[in-house]
């Protein structure tokens, strides 16, 4: 029944447009999955547009310095521990990281739901204005609790508003190259990954933190202001009532509660690296400045593997090319980044790391939209977001944690973040299989 309501909705919205209505293959695509769960909704728009692919700019300026900045923890998380919070522990530090990552994520419930009532506008002003203030509020900060108050939770917040309508709003416009759309749009945040580690590390030394901080949120508003300019919803958005079980409804279905159990492993594996590479350099002899660089090593690798994995999904099968990039994030954990203590060793495994961990990160939501109506796409991203946000919030502390009980070493994290990828790849084959069956030449 649910999949027949999305096909009227659809059908509707296109007449209405004046456009061609869904053909036969777009109606058995919108079909329910053996779970009740439809795999796709009918496209109700053209393919594109130029209104479409100035949306996609203005996602990725968005992503560039929301996620883009908060990719930056294993910078600030080596910075804290040498300087301003250097009588702190590495797992109680690690908090203040990983909160920003959790409220990015875990208030994606609040900014779906803002996206799908009031389209992208009003979630982007409000994340404008708390990502800024947080940063500037950080500049000025000198103890534990104002950094967890400022960064943590005001910029975390705002970062969320910021990332979850930029992630959906270029969704609006594309069916058949979702793959790329969502690739590009998460690319931003790799260059922002890029340029603000190298931002810091030039600048730093110079004027100090407060006024490098300032200097960050003052890029972090002019793109901020562009993207709020540019992005716009091809849906039609308007007041809804609120009812919690919007949010509870689509963890009836098992497709979605296998989607969301291997998003929150995904997550739990994939921070442990970013937030401890720098940390974990440093403690095999790594320069501290050198260290430094492998954070933009790091995210500008992914640039290409939050792009390319995707170009090829949208060919052969996105929950074949998640599964491929998972596996091969699992490997390079084990094989490199635990064994590795060499220079080389440590800046293959961030290269080549920051590919497979980019294409996770660029594959996830549109494997979230091939389990949801597109109606309903807003929210129910958010309640996987959400129930993510805690692998975000408790992985690094649990890394930091069992480093401190292992005297400082980091075998033991590694083998608890590729066990993490480990399980997440069983999840994605799992779903894979039910919705195309044991075929491994089958597009899904």
């Amino acid at each position: 029944m649910r999949g027949s309501a999305n096909t009227s909705d659809s059908e509707g919205s296109s007449l209405e447009k004046g456009l061609k209505p869904p053909t036969a293959q777009d109606m058995e695509l919108s079909k329910s999955s053996a779970d009740g769960s439809p795999k796709d909704a009918p496209p109700s728009f053209p393919e594109g547009g130029f209104e479409a692919w100035l949306t996609v700019s203005g996602a990725s300026a968005a992503l560039f310095v929301s996620f883009g900045w908060v990719n930056c923890i294993g910078l600030f998380q080596a910075n804290y521990e040498i300087n301003q919070l250097k009588g702190y522990s590495s797992s109680t530090i690690s908090w203040i990281t990983s909160m920003e990552f959790f409220f990015m994520t875990f208030m994606s419930p609040v900014a779906g739901r803002l996206f799908d009532r009031y389209g992208p506008r009003i979630p982007l002003l409000i994340g404008t204005v708390l990502h800024v203030l947080g940063l500037m509020m950080a500049s000025i900060s000198t103890k534990y609790y104002q950094f967890v108050l400022s960064q943590a939770i005001c910029s975390g917040i705002g970062a969320s508003f910021i990332f979850n309508p930029a992630m959906a709003a270029p969704q609006t416009y594309f069916r058949e190259k979702r793959g790329i759309v969502a690739g590009l749009t998460v690319a931003g945040s790799s260059l922002g990954g890029v340029i603000f580690p190298l931002m810091v590390q030039h600048i730093l030394p110079r004027v100090g933190f407060g006024w490098t901080m300032r200097i960050c949120a003052f890029l972090i508003l002019g793109l901020l202001i562009f993207a709020n300019l540019t992005i716009t919803s091809n849906l039609k958005h308007g007041r809804r009532t609120f009812k919690l079980m919007d949010y509870l409804n689509p963890l009836k279905e098992l497709n979605f509660c296998i989607m969301c159990f291997s998003m929150y492993f995904l997550f739990w594996g994939l921070f442990v690296p970013f937030d401890y590479i720098v940390v974990s350099a440093i403690h095999y002899g790594m320069p501290q400045t050198l260290a430094y660089s492998l954070v933009p090593v790091l995210n500008g690798a992914s640039f290409f593997g939050r792009t390319i994995p995707n170009y090829i999904a949208d060919r052969v099968g996105r929950f074949n090319v998640m599964i491929v990039m998972s596996l091969l994030s699992t490997i390079l954990v084990l094989g490199l980044w635990l064994p590795g203590r060499s220079t080389g060793a440590i800046f293959a495994f961030s290269a080549l790391f920051g590919i497979s961990s980019g294409a996770g990160i660029g594959l996830g939501l549109p494997l979230i939209a091939h389990v949801s109506p597109m109606k309903e796409f807003g929210f129910r991203m958010g309640t996987i977001l959400c129930i993510s946000s805690f692998a975000t919030l408790t992985g690094p502390p649990i890394g930091g944690a069992i480093v401190a009980q292992d005297g400082g070493s980091f075998i033991y994290p590694c083998v608890f973040s590729a066990l993490s990828f480990l399980i997440s790849v069983a999840g994605f084959a799992a779903l894979r299989i039910r919705l195309g069956g044991w075929k491994f030449t089958a597009n899904i």
